[in-house]
Order: C-alpha cells, then sequence, then structure tokens
C-alpha cells in the first residue's frame, strides 16, 4: 500500500503577543482602514456640498421659522370652540394673511402723506448737513456722482437689468420661503418624524424632544422680538415727536421694524431720524441721539431681560459670534437670521451633548412651554416612528 504524501497541515497557533490576520477590503486594504478612509471623503463631501448649497439651507431655515411662527398662530386660533384640525389652520392662515394685509394697507393710508414729507425735505436736510460740514452744494455733488456712476446708456441698462433680475430672484425665493413655511405649518408631525428616522432607533426619542423643544424655543424667541420691536417703535416715535422731528411715526416705526436686525439695527433705524434732525437745528440733534440712546439702554437693560426671563436665555457674546459667522456664510440673510439658529444650536447643543453625553444638569429654554404642534399626530409621533420601525425590522414594538 502506497504511503499517503499528503499531510495535513498543523493549525497554526499564536502566541501571547500575535494577533490574528485582520479582515481585507477591497486591493487587500485591512478593512478599518478602509473605514475611515470612507468616513473621512464622507464629511468632507458633507462639507463640500454645505458649501456649495448654503444659500438654499439659509432659506430652508428661513422656511422653517416662518412656519413655526404661522403655526403658533393657527394654535391659538384652535383654542376658539368648533375649530380643530383643518378647519382651525385654514381659519388661522386666512386670518394671519388678512392682519398682514390689513396692517399694511393701513400703514399705507396713514403714513404715506409724512413719508411723503419725509421725501421732499431730503435734498434740504442734505443740504443742512452739508453746510454744517462745510461741503458745498452736496446735493448736485450727489447727482453728478450718481450720473457719473450710471455711465452711458448702455451700462445703465445692464446695470438696471441686473438690479432686475436680483429683485426678480428676491421675489422668487421669497415665495419658495412663503409656500415651503405654508406646508411645514399644515404638517409640521410628517417632516419631523421623517427626520427623526434618520438617526438609529434607540435615539430617535430623544432626537424628536430634542426638535419639539426647538420649536417651542424659536416660538418664544419670536413673541419675545415682537414685544421688543413694539415697544422700542413706539418709545422712538414718542420721543421723536417731542423733539419736533417731522414724521415721527414714520421714524419710530422704522427704528422698531430695523431693532430686528440685531446689533445693526439700531444704527441703521436711527440714521434717518439724525439726518433729519440737522435741518431742525443742532439742539435738535442732540435730543434726537439722547432719545435712542435712552431707548436702547432700556430695551437692552430693561425689556430684553424681563422678556426673556420668559423666553430664550441667550448669551450676548454667543450672539455676536453667531452674527459675525453666519454673516461671513450667508451675508445679509445670516445676519438676519442668526440670533434664531443661535437659539436653535443652543437648544440642541444642551439637550442632545450637554444633557445626554455629559449628563450635566442644564435648563433649555422652550422645554416645558407651548403645546404639540399637531393635537393628532404629535403627541404620538415618536411611537408611532417606533412601531413603524418594528415592523419594518420584523420585531415587537417596544
Amino acid at each position: 500500500m502506497a504511503e499517503d504524501t499528503t499531510r495535513t497541515q498543523p493549525a497554526r497557533r499564536f502566541g501571547p503577543g500575535a494577533r490574528p490576520a485582520q479582515p481585507r477590503g477591497f486591493a487587500g486594504a485591512e478593512t478599518p482602514f478602509v473605514r475611515k478612509v470612507l468616513i473621512v471623503l464622507l464629511v468632507a463631501a458633507l462639507a463640500f456640498a454645505t458649501y456649495q448649497f448654503a444659500y438654499v439651507l439659509v432659506l430652508a431655515f428661513g422656511a422653517l421659522l416662518l412656519g413655526v411662527i404661522i403655526r403658533a398662530f393657527v394654535d391659538q386660533v384652535a383654542r376658539i370652540p368648533g375649530l380643530s384640525g383643518d378647519a382651525a389652520f385654514y381659519v388661522g392662515l386666512v386670518l394671519l394673511i388678512a392682519v398682514i394685509g390689513g396692517f399694511g394697507y393701513f400703514f399705507w393710508v396713514t403714513m404715506q402723506g409724512q413719508v411723503r414729507d419725509v421725501v421732499e425735505q431730503l435734498p434740504e436736510a442734505i443740504r443742512t448737513l452739508g453746510e454744517r460740514f462745510d461741503i458745498p452744494d452736496p446735493v448736485e455733488r450727489l447727482e453728478e456722482r450718481f450720473t457719473s456712476a450710471a455711465g452711458d446708456g448702455s451700462s445703465l441698462m445692464s446695470r438696471a437689468a441686473n438690479i432686475g433680475f436680483t429683485v426678480l430672484g428676491g421675489i422668487v425665493d421669497a415665495l419658495i420661503v412663503v409656500v415651503a413655511a405654508i406646508y411645514l405649518a399644515y404638517d409640521p408631525g410628517l417632516y419631523r418624524r421623517g427626520l427623526v428616522r434618520l438617526f438609529p432607533h434607540e435615539h430617535q426619542e430623544r432626537i424628536d424632544t430634542a426638535l419639539l423643544t426647538t420649536g417651542n424655543a424659536l416660538r418664544l424667541w419670536f413673541f419675545g422680538q415682537l414685544v421688543s420691536m413694539a415697544l422700542v417703535g413706539v418709545l422712538t416715535g414718542l420721543g421723536f415727536w417731542w423733539v419736533g422731528l417731522p414724521a415721527p411715526a414714520a421714524l419710530g416705526l422704522i427704528a422698531g421694524v430695523t431693532n430686528f436686525i440685531p446689533f445693526l439695527g439700531p444704527f441703521i433705524g436711527s440714521a434717518p431720524a439724525v439726518v433729519f434732525a440737522f435741518n431742525e437745528g443742532m439742539d435738535a440733534v442732540l435730543w434726537t441721539i439722547a432719545v435712542v440712546t435712552v431707548v436702547q439702554q432700556l430695551e437692552g437693560n430693561v425689556f430684553l431681560p424681563l422678556i426673556q426671563r420668559a423666553a430664550v436665555r441667550l448669551a450676548p457674546a454667543f450672539a455676536l459670534f453667531a452674527i459675525v459667522g453666519f454673516g461671513l456664510i450667508w451675508g445679509f440673510l445670516g445676519v438676519f437670521l442668526a440670533v434664531p439658529m443661535a437659539v436653535t444650536i443652543m437648544v440642541l447643543v444642551k439637550m442632545l451633548w450637554m444633557r445626554e453625553t455629559l449628563g450635566e444638569e442644564t435648563s433649555v429654554p422652550g422645554e416645558d412651554s407651548g403645546e404639540d404642534e399637531d393635537e393628532d399626530g404629535e403627541e404620538n409621533g415618536t411611537r408611532e416612528t417606533v412601531e413603524e420601525d418594528a415592523e419594518d425590522s420584523g420585531r415587537p414594538p417596544g
């Protein structure tokens, strides 16, 4: 019988310091290394996409903020007996449009005369300001500068076309934001639950709670901002009337509306009043500056602390850096939406990082305020998501 030359190789044994061979991916590369490279590439791709679609992101946040405002108004309408569900939404939306349209019509009817007076007095105010600083014929010089800047007819038409396209693009963007906000306000739970399902199952409940709290915090911020704007506008208008400036109601309205813009708003809103004060004399200029300073001090040291006690508590330094950062990324829109973005970041960081990850006890604005955005679907939104995931995976819902 021939001797069997085939021998079974003994199993390889690893010594105490030896490590088993790591599973390899494509092209012989180790799987952990490939995974790390893919994660880095994915993060880089997401960063590049965020940079490329930055304007779309800020429009989406604007739609989200407007949707929160619309939903807050609809929830107040839903308190009326006999109104609920779709009926409350449509009635609230119509009432909101009617309120905004009625205010605009009332402003146009009552303020057009004063605004006309402001426009008519503008050349004289500029001329008086030029005399104060020994600038001869400032109006004529401005007209010459505008004429030389306009150039020939072709360049003027080109600039007019560019301005027209910019205005048209702004109108289209505004319509997109409004329509998207209406969709978000109609069924916020649909979009929220869809976003929650992108996360692992064990984290969905706290993600859902964080998103609800963020919406409540944005509501509180907006209501507080409205109160602050109204107080600034009324007090500034009364102060300008006391000083004797022309069109004090219009100037007060400008100061109140521009106060929505953080940090820059008071300077922008007070500039027209200071210009017209030069036409009334140097005393009027000093009193105008005093009125603006006193109102801003009252707002910053009295009004806002009282309002934020019932709303959000955003650190001023954090808000300032948010304005600078978002302004660099998105320009004027970033500055305009910087504070609500900062509120959103603050709520999410406190709930998902400081409290859930670090275990720190911290208060979160909007956590114990407001109601569910959708009485039918919001209360059980997380449970519906859990049950749907359970059905998809074949396990019984917990």
